[in-house]
């Protein structure tokens, strides 16, 4: 049936959401939000990791991505191994299927075209593909919305992260490292732009009205004077996908020198929050509380990048690995130091004017690390009138990109876009 202009446009999400990682799910956010400000009329949908989640929190309809609910466990047994495959197979239907009902499908941000840590090619690589082509297929566009790309050895993942981009009908980057990756294999690029991740077009925390003293009250800390908290964001972090040999030693030597950092911190006196961004940091929460066994050092319970900003705004620092820990602590303004994984967290934090303040988190040295977080106090106050400057760039940039996705997606007003979208080759 021809959309008419009773007929609201039908709008898809698509990616890993609802499946406990808070900046796929603050991104999803982001673009809901410019949504329902922008299209009130549309009728929105998921089809994503953890459907239950995404319903309940974000009030839409929510689709399981995969048939196969075994999907992200490892397959051993005859039986699971079959049934994993004939997965990969009915996924091909369901997700073409899904794909048809929509005339715009746009994936929220996310490192999608990127492999910085452990992933298969028939994982997600697989899934985001089927998208791409039934997009194509059934011309309803496919967006690729602020998200991350890298370069990827593997050539299986390569190959179905290239085809994904090229049958994508609208693409943007959130860094330009990401857009040179996806030209160095094989995607032309010269009509896709650069702009901020998607989480910088969620509210702060004094955009909702909240007054410092009352966030800090509710963490239970001083304002101000010595010792000052920090907030320390951590990570199951292994390596990437070409360190899978090695995951073991990587992780061990990350959360050795994390202790060794955060005990030093408590010899100083200062109070340490540490903080997650995915259900799967949980166990190196547990392991630093358990080795340092101090009253200094609390978890916070998050479950939102707003209730990582919260946390944030409150403190005097923040250390950080995971990228949207990074992202939240210097959309709040809170002078960071990152403790990164990819060349992404870098280019990140070189952008927003803390580029000095890097540490690898494959080599953790404690020491390093404490002589960069004492430097980067010392200069807490410029740091902060930095990264005002440099959020409201961000914010102008942000807009400019839901303007341009509204002229690339939404190109009539009356709904007619819809028949026009489904005509365009």
């Amino acid at each position: 049936m021809k959309p008419t202009n009773e007929t609201p446009v039908r709008v898809g999400v698509f990616g890993l959401l609802g499946s406990g990682n808070l900046g796929n799910d603050g991104s999803l956010e982001a673009v809901l939000g410019y949504l329902r400000a922008e299209h009130p009329e549309a009728v929105v949908d998921a089809l994503c990791g953890g459907p239950e989640a995404v319903a309940t929190r974000f009030g839409i309809p929510a689709t399981r991505l995969h048939w196969y609910r075994g999907e992200y466990r490892t397959a051993s047994r005859a039986g699971a191994i079959a049934a994993k495959g004939l997965g990969k197979l009915v996924d091909v239907f369901r997700t073409a299927a899904w794909v048809r009902r929509h005339d715009v499908v746009i994936v929220p941000g996310m490192g999608v075209l990127e492999a910085t840590l452990p992933l298969r090619p028939w994982g997600f690589p697989y899934s985001l593909f089927l998208l791409s082509a039934s997009g194509r297929l059934f011309r309803t566009r496919v967006a690729l919305v602020s998200v991350g790309a890298a370069a990827i050895g593997n050539r299986p993942t390569r190959a179905l992260v290239r085809w994904s981009a090229r049958l994508a009908a609208y693409r943007s980057y959130r860094d330009a490292q990401s857009r040179d990756a996806m030209r160095a294999m094989g995607v032309d690029t010269a009509r896709d732009e650069v702009y901020p991740d998607l989480a910088f077009a969620l509210p702060t925390p004094r955009e909702w009205g909240i007054p410092y003293s009352e966030l800090v009250g509710e963490l239970g800390e001083a304002p101000s004077g010595p010792p000052g908290t920090v907030c320390v964001g951590v990570m199951a972090f292994h390596g990437g996908n070409d360190d899978r040999a090695r995951a073991e030693e990587i992780h061990r030597r990350y959360l050795d020198g994390t202790i060794r950092f955060v005990r030093a911190l408590v010899e100083d006196g200062r109070p340490v929050r540490l903080l997650t961004g995915d259900q799967v940091d949980r166990p190196v929460v547990a392991a630093i509380l358990d080795a340092v066994d101090s009253p200094l050092v609390t978890a916070a319970e998050t479950s939102s990048l707003t209730d990582l900003m919260k946390e944030m705004a409150a403190a005097d620092t923040v250390v950080a690995t995971r990228y949207h820990n990074l992202i939240c602590a210097l959309k709040v303004g809170t002078p960071t130091l990152a403790v990164g994984y990819a060349a992404k967290s870098d280019a990140l934090m070189d952008r927003m004017g803390l580029g000095t303040y890097c540490h690898p988190a494959r080599e953790v040295d404690a020491d390093r690390l404490l002589e960069q977080f004492r430097a980067l106090e010392q200069r807490s106050a410029e740091l902060r009138r930095t990264l005002t400057e440099r959020n409201l760039v961000a914010a102008q940039r942000l807009e400019h990109q839901f303007t341009a996705l509204t002229a690339a997606l939404f190109p009539a007003t009356d709904h007619t876009h819809a028949h026009a979208l489904r005509e365009t080759p």
